[in-house]
C-alpha cells in the first residue's frame, strides 16, 4: 500500500468473504489471536488534571501507539479490549479523557471544549516521557487525534484515523435520519422518540440515553450490532464538549492542514457517517490515504476485523521514506 497521497487521495479497498454473519467472523478472528494482555494503570499529572492511563507490555524496537475513543461521554473502554489485537507488535496507550472515566475533570466542566481535549495529548505525551509515538482515533476520538496531531508535529510518527467524525459539523444534520432507516421494530421506536436537538443541552443522561439508543445502527450487520452495547457512562464534561460541538458547530479542515504525520484513513463502507467525508478530510492532509473497508460500519474493528487490522498493521509497519 503507498502511503503517501496528493490532493485527491485514492480510496484502496480491502476485501473480505461476505457469506457469513459478522458475529461468525468476528468470532473466528479472535481464535486465531493470542490472549489480551493485561494492561497497567498509572496516574498522569499534567495541566493541572490527574489523567487514568493505562498500557500493555512495550514492545522493543517499536513506537508506541496511543488510543483514542469516541463517543465524548466515555473511557477507554470503548476501545479495550476490542484493538486487543494490535498489542501484538507495539505497546498500546489508552486513557481516559479529562472528565470522562477515572480521570480528573477540570473546575467548570460545563465550560469545557474540544479543544482541551487536544491540548492534554502532548502533554501526557511528555509526561509519560515518550518522545515519538503514533496515535490512533476513532469517531469524535479521530477529530481529538487530528487535533492533537496538528498541534505536536515533532512527537507524532503517524496517525490512523478511524471512521472519523467530517472536518466540519454539516455531517451531523443527517445522521439521525440515517440511524433511523437502518433500525426497524423496538430499536426504531427507541430512537424515533428522542429528539437529536436535545443534545445541544449539556445534560449528561440525554446524552447517555441516546448514544445508547442510536447504537445498534451503527452496524451494518444488526445481529452483531444487537449483541453489543455501550458501557453505561455518563460525563457532564462530555456532554458540555458534545452539546457545544453540535450546538455551536465547528470547522477544522485550517487545523488539520498543519498535520505533517503519514496519515492513514480507515473508513467502514457502511458507515452512518459516510465514507466520502474521510476521502474529503484526507485531501486536505499533506501525506494521507484512505482504505474502504466493505461489510462494515463505524466500528469495522468488529464487524471486519481481519481487513481491518490488517490494514492498520501494515500502515504502521512500513517503514517512513523521510518527513
Amino acid at each position: 500500500m503507498g502511503h503517501r497521497a496528493d490532493c485527491r487521495p485514492h480510496a484502496e479497498q480491502v476485501s473480505e468473504p461476505m457469506t457469513e454473519s459478522a458475529k461468525t467472523r468476528y468470532t473466528a478472528f479472535r481464535k486465531t489471536q493470542p490472549r489480551s494482555p493485561r494492561l497497567t494503570r498509572q496516574t498522569v499529572t499534567t495541566r493541572g488534571l490527574s489523567f487514568a492511563v493505562f498500557t500493555t507490555p512495550a514492545v522493543a524496537g517499536t513506537t508506541p501507539l496511543v488510543c483514542i475513543n469516541g463517543g465524548m461521554i466515555y473511557s477507554h473502554a470503548l476501545l479495550w479490549p476490542a484493538l486487543a489485537p494490535l498489542a501484538a507488535t507495539r505497546q498500546l496507550v489508552f486513557y481516559d479523557l479529562r472528565g470522562r472515566g477515572a480521570s480528573a475533570a477540570a473546575p467548570g466542566p460545563r465550560q469545557s471544549r474540544v479543544e482541551f481535549d487536544a491540548g492534554d495529548l502532548p502533554a501526557i505525551r511528555e509526561a509519560l516521557g515518550v518522545a515519538r509515538w503514533d496515535i490512533l482515533g476513532h469517531s469524535w476520538g479521530g477529530g481529538i487525534a487530528m487535533l492533537a496531531a496538528a498541534r505536536d508535529p515533532l512527537g507524532v510518527r503517524r496517525l490512523v484515523v478511524v471512521n472519523a467524525v467530517g472536518l466540519t459539523s454539516e455531517w451531523i444534520s443527517s445522521l439521525h435520519s440515517a440511524a433511523l432507516a437502518r433500525l426497524t421494530g423496538r430499536e426504531r421506536a427507541l430512537l424515533e422518540s428522542l429528539d437529536p436537538r436535545l443534545l445541544h443541552d449539556d445534560n449528561p443522561d440525554t446524552h447517555a440515553e441516546y448514544s445508547r439508543a442510536i447504537y445498534p445502527a451503527w452496524f451494518v450487520d444488526q445481529e452483531l450490532g444487537l449483541a453489543f452495547s455501550p458501557p453505561r457512562e455518563t460525563s457532564i464534561t462530555g456532554a458540555a464538549v458534545a452539546a457545544r460541538l453540535r450546538r455551536e458547530g465547528y470547522d477544522w479542515r485550517g487545523d488539520v492542514e498543519q498535520i505533517s504525520a503519514t496519515t492513514l484513513f480507515v473508513h467502514g463502507d457502511g458507515d452512518l457517517i459516510p465514507p466520502d467525508i474521510a476521502q474529503a478530510s484526507a485531501a486536505r492532509i499533506p501525506r494521507a490515504t484512505v482504505t474502504r473497508i466493505p461489510g462494515a460500519g463505524h466500528m469495522p474493528f468488529w464487524e471486519q476485523p481481519a481487513a481491518f487490522f490488517g490494514s492498520v498493521q501494515a500502515f504502521l509497519g512500513t517503514r517512513d521514506l523521510g518527513g
